[in-house]
């Protein structure tokens, strides 16, 4: 007699989309720290982009925090592997919100944002 297994179709298509939030269980770090950076006053991120004009597009301030401060939180420091993380971990997934940046553009949001914190070096 043969086992009766519960559905499993892999390839199986969802009738309505999900919402991204309902993968991760309700308490997770990455709700934590998306609900903090979502609090915090990020004006001097914004200021940075005001000039660029429509042709330039980055990714949200907000999205790049939130990825950064989950990669600090979790070990992943790496720009590499934070970009690696976002296409294999559902967690970074849900900051990201389908947001895929490459790895040379977490490097530069990092260096450009820090470079603004730097104390100016006596002459």
């Amino acid at each position: 007699m043969a086992a009766n297994y519960l559905p499993y179709d892999p390839q199986q298509m969802l009738l309505l989309p999900e919402a991204m939030q309902d993968w991760l269980p309700e308490g997770h770090l990455a709700h934590f720290i998306s609900d903090t950076v979502d609090t915090l006053e990020l004006g001097a991120f914004h200021a940075r982009y005001d000039k660029d004009g429509p042709r330039n597009q980055p990714f949200h301030p907000a999205m790049m925090v939130k990825v950064l401060i989950y990669g600090y939180a979790t070990g992943v420091s790496s720009s590499r592997k934070i970009a690696r993380k976002l296409h294999e971990d559902v967690a970074f997934q849900v900051l990201a919100a389908g947001n895929f940046p490459a790895h040379r553009t977490i490097r530069d949001f990092r260096a450009l944002h820090l470079e603004g914190e730097r104390p100016a070096r006596p002459s």
